[in-house]
């Protein structure tokens, strides 16, 4: 259910869930599942050692193990087109099994149209899952994790850390997080900011190839040592962290401090932000006062274009000259 290249599971809404079994149960027409086959022989990419591997189709199968599970029911207004009278709505698996066992057979012997890919590289699987899901609202982390090459693999393993999995507050199950490590190992690959809009995000990663692994793993063992301190400074689910367009910055703020400095580290950032909150009232609500700050000021406008390399340089620099002082 998990292979790499895969998105993360449980994006689907009860509602869309609901939506498919309906499908299901009316017998209109589901999308062909895609399966990569290693029931033909050893494969390396099987390294679970076993016989398939999702392709294309991950949200489909939760949805009906879902409803087989009795995690979802259907829609309270759910019509069973074969049989109007009945009255099904909200109801689960195990209520059609009990009270209309006609309906729960239809789901039962539900066939769905499985395409059993066969290959011996993963460049291949990655390629079909990104065409299958080019027409569908992809992000871009999901489509660079399913590139070839190094850059991904680094950056799944980046996303493990503590930082990301307990630290941040926002969501990752679109790869928010993969996202925003990509930035970070590009800063630390160049060892300097630079632009991070999705073309630079993708180029780096289709750039990098296992010739420069070694620098690239390097790279990210000192990703590693700083998202380490990192979350030592941060709360669980902090407030600071509940965009994923600061990681970069306060990547490479504290990245910049020594060890003895990290405890007064988020007592500062609390403080910044407050200020920050009041300049921008003094702003709305006396335009023209004499002791509005400024530098916040500043700090809003590069804050308004997040993956720009003057942006993370502005912020990172009023961070630093602020927090010295």
């Amino acid at each position: 259910m998990n292979p790499s290249y895969q998105r993360r599971g449980r994006l689907w809404s009860s509602a869309d869930k609901a939506y498919l079994v309906d499908s299901i149960l009316n017998e209109f027409d589901v999308p062909k599942f895609y399966l990569a086959d290693f029931t033909w022989g050893n494969s390396e990419l099987n390294e679970n050692q076993l016989p398939y591997a999702i392709i294309d189709g991950k949200q489909r199968f939760e949805a009906i193990f879902d409803f087989y599970d009795g995690k979802i029911q259907l829609q309270e207004d759910f019509e069973y087109r074969l049989i109007p009278r009945y009255k099904l709505g909200g109801l689960g698996y195990r209520d059609l099994r009990e009270n209309h066992a006609d309906v729960a057979e239809v789901f039962d012997n539900f066939v769905p149209h499985v395409m059993a890919v066969y290959a011996e590289e993963e460049k291949q699987i990655n390629n079909l899952f990104v065409r299958l899901n080019r027409s569908k609202p992809l992000t871009g982390a999901e489509i660079r994790n399913a590139m070839g090459g190094p850059v991904p693999q680094v950056l799944r393993e980046l996303a493990k850390h503590e930082f990301f999995a307990e630290i941040v507050r926002f969501s990752v199950k679109r790869g928010q997080d993969l996202n925003a490590a990509a930035k970070i190992l590009l800063f630390e690959y160049y060892e300097e900011i630079r632009d991070t809009k999705k073309q630079n995000l993708d180029q780096f990663a289709q750039s990098v190839g296992t010739d420069k692994q070694k620098s690239l793993e390097l790279s990210g063992r000192k990703i590693v040592d700083v998202l380490d301190d990192m979350s030592d400074v941060f709360l669980p689910r902090d407030r600071l962290l509940s965009s994923s367009g600061i990681v970069p910055v306060y990547y490479w703020f504290i990245r910049g401090r020594n060890r003895m400095e990290l405890p007064r580290i988020r007592r500062f950032l609390v403080d910044f932000e407050d200020n920050r909150k009041e300049n921008r009232k003094k702003l709305r609500e006396e335009p023209g006062v004499g002791d509005v700050d400024h530098e916040l000021t500043e700090y809003d406008n590069y804050n308004r274009s997040t993956n720009d390399d003057a942006s993370h340089r502005g912020r990172v620099r009023i961070l630093t000259k602020r927090f010295v002082k």
